[in-house]
This record gives C-alpha cells, structure tokens and sequence, in this order.
C-alpha cells in the first residue's frame, strides 16, 4: 500500500474509533476517481441504513465524478437517511480531506435537513 493510502486509513481509523465510543450514528463517505459513496451505519457498525451513490440509476447519467454529482449524492442521502428515521447523526470523512466533493457532499446533507 503506498504511504498516502496507509495515512488515509490510519486518519479514519482513529476518527471511527471516536465515533464508535460515542455511539453515534454516522454518515461514511468514501470517493474514488470516479464515483462518490454514502452510507449511513447503525451506532453498532452493524447495520447500514441508507446508501447513496453516483452508481444509482437516478444520478448514473451525466458525469459522476464531480461536485454537482457529490451534491445530488447529499441530497439523496438526506432524504433516505431522514425516511429511515434518522436526523441527527457524526461525519465520517474516512481520512479524506474536508475539501472538494467531501465537501460538497456534507453541504449538501446539512441542506436536505441532516445535523452533524
């Protein structure tokens, strides 16, 4: 694994072990190159509750690697997170940087009445 990989996962492993001594909920973000993902986990880590994508069909068309697509993304997850029952919830950027498509995802969450 290269050095910035191993300096990601060891940034989200200590983040996640917060998390789950608070037992909270939490929203997961994971991007590639490509695509943007978003989980919402159970307080346990055993469960996802809702997940959004680019991969979906409603938002597979037009370009999906960038930060309108992480919008609508946000914006899904908003709406499947709150009919699942869930308002109130942490940020699990899994490492990655505050920035960019991150970003633009968490905005868009916070907008479709998600607290973090």
């Amino acid at each position: 694994m290269s050095d910035k990989k191993e300096t990601r996962l060891r940034r989200a492993r200590k983040s996640r072990l917060r998390m789950r001594e608070l037992e909270v909920v939490r929203l997961c973000v994971y991007r590639s190159s490509q695509h943007i993902y978003a989980q919402v986990i159970a307080a346990d880590g055993g469960k996802v509750l809702a997940c959004a994508s680019t991969l979906d069909k409603e938002l597979r068309d037009g370009t999906t690697g960038n930060i309108e697509a992480a919008k609508k993304v946000g914006q899904l997850i908003a709406t499947r997170a709150k009919a699942a029952g869930v308002t109130k919830l942490a940020f699990d950027r899994a490492g990655f940087k505050y920035h960019g498509r991150v970003k633009a995802l968490a905005d868009a969450a916070r907008e479709g009445g998600l607290e973090f």
